[in-house]
């Protein structure tokens, strides 16, 4: 149970953290209506996917072979959070989003942006590892990985889709914009005090 909570609420934290992806579907959705919000969503967390699939590969490998090795991932993926959190909680320049510069895109173009936005995002592939890092152990079920997996793709969807449906009016982007610096502190903060504890956890 404790391992499920910990992947809800890090995975939660880290999606509504404000980053390229969001500026993204904030810029396509405006630019491009909904549809094509909703389009790079559903790339965005198929993206995920590429990342849960490689990672969940590698995990169980470090398992098998080295307890040790496994154990410097998962202080390092501990580490990482800490970093992230500091680093969004000091965070003060805005996430800009380019809304010039209208040009043609097809669904498959805004599928496919999406998509790459987050399999070429080194964030989410160190947000994933160190989750995984975090909860995994021997005793981990293939299923119940795959379970968590799915819910970061999922997590990914349903927010991105939110902020292609809503936030892609002037007055509710401009509300979350600046509210940004606010959010960023909350996030920060219960990133790194969420990569401290883990760090603390005995190792399973």
């Amino acid at each position: 149970m404790t391992e499920v909570l910990a992947v809800a609420v890090i995975t939660v934290l880290a999606v509504i953290a404000p980053g390229a992806d969001f500026a993204m579907v904030v810029r396509n959705s405006y630019l491009y209506g909904r549809r094509t919000g909703l389009l790079g969503a559903a790339g965005v967390a198929a993206g995920v996917l590429v990342h849960v699939t490689y990672t969940m590969l590698g995990v169980g490998l470090l398992i098998a072979s080295s307890a040790f090795l496994f154990t410097v991932v998962k202080l390092t993926g501990a580490a990482y959070l800490v970093y992230i959190g500091v680093r969004t909680f000091r965070t003060r320049a805005e996430v800009t989003v380019d809304l010039e510069h209208r040009t043609g895109l097809t669904p498959l173009a805004a599928l496919r942006t999406g998509f790459l936005t987050n399999v070429l995002n080194p964030k989410t592939t160190l947000f994933v590892v160190s989750t995984f890092a975090q909860v995994v152990d021997p005793g981990t079920p293939l299923l119940q990985q795959a379970g968590y997996g799915l819910f970061m793709s999922l997590a990914h969807l349903l927010w991105f889709g939110v902020v292609a449906l809503f936030f892609s009016h002037d007055r509710m982007r401009g509300l979350m914009l600046r509210g940004q610096r606010v959010l960023n502190k909350v996030i920060g903060t219960a990133l790194a005090g969420l990569g401290v504890s883990l760090a603390l956890a005995p190792t399973h």
